[in-house]
C-alpha cells in the first residue's frame, strides 16, 4: 500500500512537472514521461519489494518440492522386493504341496542389479528365494540366481536370461534353463504416452537334459494415479508345455513327459508409493508397499498345475 501511494505521487507530480515545462520550452513528449515513470517503478521496486501481482492466481503453480527430482539417472540400478504370501505358486504349480503337516507363510525376496549401457543390451544379475517353515527338508524351499541382459529393440523389448534352480534337499530339481522373452512395446505401435497391454511371448528349455519347452504368454497394464502414488496392475498369462518332463513338482513328479495347455493364471498387484506419503525425495530411492492377489486354473487333468487363489503383501525398492 505504502508503494502504491508512493508510486503515485511520483508519477503525478512528473506528469504536473512535464506539462509546465511543456507548455514554458517544448520539453519531451508525453511518451518520454511515461517511459521515465516507469523507470520509477523499477527502483522504487528494487528499494521496497515488488507489488503483489492481482494476476498471481492465474499464474501456473510451482512444482512439489521433489516433483521435478528423478530416481538415480546412473549406470546402475538396484531392486529388492520382500513379500510375505498364503502361498508359493510359480508357472502354475502350487510349491507348498510339499508340507505333509501343518502350514506357514511365505517369504519371498527378490533382488536385482542391472547396468544400463546406452543403446546397447542391458546386462543384469538377480537372486530370488522362497522360505517356507512348514517344509520338510528344507526352509530355503528355492533358491534361484539369474544371469541375463534386457535390450530394448524397437519396437520390441528382448530378454535373454541363464536361470539356475537350487532346491537344498532336492537336489535332482536342480536344473539349469535358457528363457527367452519377446515383449512388445506396443504404445509405440499405437502412439501412446504409456504402454497399453505389453503383450509377451515366454519360451523356456531346459538345456541340460536337452528337454522340451515351457511356453507362456501374457499382458498387463499400469493404472496410474500420480497424485495419489498409486499404480494397479491388472495381469493374465497362459501356459503351454511340449515335451517337457516337469520340473517343480516336489510329489508324485511325472514319469511321462507332457505336452499341452498347462495353466491360467490372472490377478491383480497394487503398488502404493511412501514417497508420496511420507514427502521422501525419489532421489534417495522409491520405496513401495505392494499388495497382490492372483488365482491359477489348472487346464490339463493329464499336466501338474494347481486351481488356487494366492496372494500377499511386501515392501518394494528400487534405486
Amino acid at each position: 500500500m505504502r508503494l502504491g501511494i508512493f508510486r503515485t505521487a511520483m508519477l503525478g507530480a512528473g506528469l504536473s512537472l512535464g506539462r509546465c515545462a511543456l507548455a514554458a520550452d517544448n520539453a519531451p513528449a508525453g511518451t518520454d514521461l511515461l517511459q521515465q515513470a516507469q523507470k520509477t517503478d523499477v527502483v522504487l521496486a528494487s528499494v521496497l519489494g515488488s507489488p503483489q501481482d492481482p494476476f498471481a492466481s492465474q499464474q501456473a503453480a510451482p512444482q512439489s518440492e521433489w516433483g521435478d527430482q528423478q530416481i538415480n539417472n546412473g549406470g546402475a540400478h538396484f531392486s529388492l522386493d520382500f513379500a510375505y504370501a498364503n502361498r508359493y505358486i510359480y508357472r502354475g504349480v502350487d510349491h507348498d504341496a510339499v508340507a505333509t503337516h501343518g502350514s506357514s507363510l511365505n517369504l519371498l525376496f527378490d533382488g536385482k542389479l542391472e547396468f544400463d549401457l546406452g543403446q546397447y543390451p542391458h546386462p543384469f544379475v538377480e537372486v530370488f528365494t522362497n522360505i517356507y517353515d512348514a517344509d520338510p527338508l528344507s526352509r530355503f524351499q528355492e533358491i534361484r540366481p539369474s544371469v541375463g541382459a534386457d535390450w530394448d529393440v524397437k519396437p520390441f523389448d528382448l530378454e535373454l536370461v541363464d536361470i539356475s534352480y537350487i532346491y537344498p534337499e532336492r537336489e535332482s530339481f536342480n536344473l539349469p534353463e535358457l528363457d527367452v522373452k519377446i515383449t512388445l512395446d506396443d504404445y509405440l505401435l499405437l502412439d501412446t504416452d504409456k504402454p497399453i497391454l505389453s503383450p509377451y511371448v515366454l519360451g523356456a528349455f531346459t538345456y541340460a537334459k536337452n528337454e522340451g519347452w515351457y511356453i507362456e504368454t501374457g499382458m498387463k497394464h499400469d493404472f496410474t494415479f500420480e497424485d495419489l502414488g498409486l499404480v494397479v496392475t491388472p495381469e493374465a498369462n497362459v501356459a503351454w508345455i511340449t515335451g517337457l518332463k516337469q520340473q517343480f513338482v516336489f510329489v508324485n513328479t511325472p514319469t511321462q513327459h507332457c505336452t499341452g495347455w498347462q495353466h491360467l493364471e490372472f490377478g491383480l498387484t497394487i503398488s502404493y508409493s511412501l514417497n508420496v506419503l511420507l514427502n521422501v525425495s525419489k532421489k534417495f530411492g522409491e520405496f513401495d508397499v505392494k499388495g497382490y492377489g492372483f488365482y491359477d486354473d489348472r487346464l490339463s487333468s493329464q499336466i501338474t498345475s494347481t486351481n488356487a487363489f494366492w496372494g500377499g503383501i511386501g515392501l518394494g525398492f528400487k534405486y
